[in-house]
């Protein structure tokens, strides 16, 4: 039986969104000042009056816009080794180690940059969906490669992804309203399974 497992990462896998995280570890006082900053945005997001991308665009790019890739990585991986394994959910760890390989395929599919979200998704063994950093001769621009990775752009990359491949069985995971296009289009779809 051939199965494909998606994943939502940021409080499905692990215990806290990653993002704030990683910013806040890349750069601590730049990230204090910017997220100061960018409270009324964050504001107006919830009264959903934001779009989520801008509001994610601009503060991503708060801290990070200007920056090396080589630096970028080199964070990354460090924000890796000293998170991993403890922000991930135990169940989920269990689960994912489970799998058998042999005839499963897993995709990470998160709306977290590919920035921190990469050395992650190698470690449990999946292909990685993400929202896409762009580089510009080495630098970071502030800005994502297509869109941010949510809702039915979930779905849309999933399906890209595996184009013409026939799978069995499709399982989804996720804990967000972000996640219900996917969650709905599998075949089983677990809200918030590993909490």
């Amino acid at each position: 039986m051939k199965k494909l497992y998606c994943f939502d990462f940021d409080g499905t896998i692990t215990y806290k969104d990653t993002m704030f995280m990683y910013l806040k570890f890349y750069n601590p006082s730049k990230f204090r000042v910017q997220f100061l900053k960018h409270i009324p945005l964050f504001i107006l997001l919830k009264l959903k009056l934001a779009e989520t991308e801008k509001v994610k665009k601009s503060f991503i790019g708060s801290v990070l816009k200007g920056q090396l890739q080589s630096k970028i990585e080199e964070k990354s991986k460090q924000f890796f080794e000293e998170h991993y394994p403890k922000i991930v959910r135990e169940n989920a760890l269990d689960f994912i180690k489970n799998i058998d390989r042999q005839n499963t395929r897993s995709l990470m599919v998160t709306a977290s940059l590919d920035i921190w979200t990469k050395p992650f998704a190698d470690k449990l063994q999946m292909n990685l969906i993400s929202t896409k950093a762009e580089f510009k001769n080495g630098v970071f621009t502030g800005n994502f490669i297509g869109k941010n990775c949510n809702g039915e752009e979930k779905l849309e990359r999933i399906k890209k992804e595996i184009s013409d491949d026939k799978y069995d069985k499709i399982i989804a995971f996720g804990d967000t309203s972000g996640d219900k296009p996917m969650l709905k289009w599998a075949n089983e779809g677990h809200y918030q399974f590993f909490h």
